[in-house]
């Protein structure tokens, strides 16, 4: 397919969110940037979420992953135990946060850091969200710009950091203005297209095997590709360290992340932001599914048409490649195998018109991601950092241009880390991100249970922040040696639970009783 052709609808597409962002952006102040004035619909929110939570990495890695070998087996639909633990999460966010954060009328989730501990805990909670949301967000950006670039724009001789530059101005472009209150309107679009490429992709793949789902699921099983329940202890992939991570993952990276709940406490009444993670939440385990039931049906078309698995060395290390025949220089042969076989498939052996549909669902997937996280940090540095809503020395016009000025110098951030991972060329982002977020989210899932679960108080010193440092020390220090000090037991998905207890221990060691401070910090 002409790269040319396919650069033009995503051209075409970003016309279309500029039209949705100048709509929605008119008369937007900083309230409307931040919060959205407090008036979302949390039906769009809902639907819009999906696609945040979901993201680039998701629509590639997850079908990817199902014919990818773990040790003796295949991954198969493992995900889903992940899947099982994001639905308790979601429970917990409805009903045990978001009735917290409504009650304080918080624009910053971490002003209850503040409300309840003082103001190191505010700043220090903040920083860590800032830290991870930073290098969470561009690793995802790198690899679906990445996609792009291999398969688009490297054939029209247009360099990677090009390509990524003119991307972020993209994002900035429609988000400078709006910020959340076009997000919530963006991000609905987004998540449309998206599922609807995955869908159409699902039906286009199962007409042309000649099979029904049914049937499609009965050799999927046969073939070993519908494993779900990992039963080995020792092992990352186990059930029950997968649910159990699971949940705190959602709790730690949706419930006490600024950029997923800046969106949920936009909407006007506490019940109808409930209503909004609870259908996100199912709709979500859905949407999940059909992605692994369409790597599966990926797998199966290229079996079909001659791949076949091999035992190659890489670097010292036997693993496992899928090759198969490139259809337009049958001398070459491609690896497909993992995070490549949705791109391969939908751009090298399906009709043009499916690898159309592929582009606009994975931009679809990839804008979410990228331009929540961008207002997320613009407004947590902004309010928590920089103390805007608290300056009596800016007017309205000078708090929106300092807000500007913080929305541009993210994007140049972000464009920084986009190159250190293209420099790297890791392939296993997905992995890096869950590493990342076990060290990054600890801290505040630490901070938030001390004050939620306890009564003590916290002096108001760097003494929190030192704690909130060693604890991913220490369990960096507990990840690398766990297989040899513990026979053969390996720290996965738990990483957060184990980062967030040594926190939850330290602020311990650190308090003192109560003056008068509720558990859930009101006076």
């Amino acid at each position: 397919m002409s790269s040319l052709l396919l650069f033009s609808f995503v051209i075409g597409y970003f016309a279309i969110l500029l039209v949705v962002a100048w709509y929605t952006g008119r008369h937007s102040n900083n309230d409307s940037f931040f919060i959205g004035n407090k008036n979302s619909n949390w039906m769009l929110v809902a639907f819009g979420m999906i696609g945040t939570s979901l993201s680039g990495v998701t629509f590639v890695s997850v079908p990817g992953g199902v014919g990818d070998v773990a040790g003796n087996a295949f991954k198969g639909f493992a995900y889903m135990q992940v899947t099982i633990g994001y639905l308790i999460g979601y429970c917990v966010i409805a009903f045990v946060l978001l009735p917290l954060y409504y009650r304080l009328n918080l624009t910053s989730i971490y002003n209850y850091l503040q409300h309840r501990f003082g103001t190191v805990a505010y700043k220090t909670g903040a920083l860590f969200f800032i830290i991870s949301r930073t290098v969470g967000a561009t690793a995802r950006l790198y690899l679906v710009i990445n996609v792009l670039q291999f398969f688009i724009l490297d054939k029209m001789g247009i360099p990677f950091v090009v390509t990524a530059s003119v991307i972020l101005i993209m994002i900035l472009l429609y988000t400078f203005e709006g910020g959340v209150k076009t997000i919530v309107y963006t991000d609905t679009l987004q998540t449309t297209l998206m599922v609807t490429g995955l869908i159409v992709c699902v039906f286009y793949i199962l007409h042309h095997l000649n099979m029904s789902g049914g049937e499609a699921l009965s050799v999927m099983k046969q073939k070993g590709y519908l494993n779900v329940f990992n039963t080995d202890v020792n092992s990352k992939g186990f059930f029950l360290k997968q649910i159990i991570g699971g949940a705190f993952i959602t709790i730690a990276m949706t419930g006490l992340d600024q950029e997923m709940m800046q969106k949920n406490i936009s909407v006007k009444k506490l019940g109808d932001s409930q209503k909004n993670v609870i259908t996100m939440a199912v709709v979500l385990c859905g949407v999940l599914f059909l992605f692994l039931m369409l790597g599966g049906l990926l797998y199966l078309f290229i079996t079909s048409k001659g791949g076949q698995y091999t035992d190659v060395m890489v670097n010292g290390k036997m693993v496992k490649q899928l090759i198969i025949a490139n259809p337009h220089n049958p001398e070459a042969m491609l690896n497909v195998i993992g995070d490549k076989m949705f791109p391969s498939v939908a751009l090298d052996f399906l009709p043009p018109a499916i690898g159309v549909i592929f582009i606009i669902a994975l931009i679809s997937a990839l804008f979410p991601s990228a331009d929540g996280a961008l207002t997320a940090l613009t407004s947590s540095f902004c309010i928590d950092m920089l103390g805007i809503q608290r300056r009596t020395d800016l007017d309205e016009k000078g708090k929106k241009k300092l807000r500007l000025t913080v929305h541009l110098s993210f994007a140049v951030v972000f464009l920084a880390c986009i190159m250190v991972f293209y420099l790297l060329n890791n392939n296993s982002i997905i992995d890096i991100i869950l590493d990342l977020a076990g060290y990054t989210y600890g801290p505040l899932l630490g901070l938030f249970a001390f004050g939620i679960f306890t009564k003590k108080s916290l002096p108001n010193t760097l003494a929190i922040t030192v704690i909130c440092l060693i604890a991913p020390v220490l369990s960096y220090i507990l990840s690398y040696n766990a297989k040899s000090w513990f026979g053969g037991y390996q720290i996965g998905i738990e990483l957060l639970i184990i980062n967030g207890f040594l926190t939850f221990i330290g602020l311990l060691i650190l308090s003192k009783p109560a003056k008068n401070v509720m558990p859930d910090g009101a006076n």
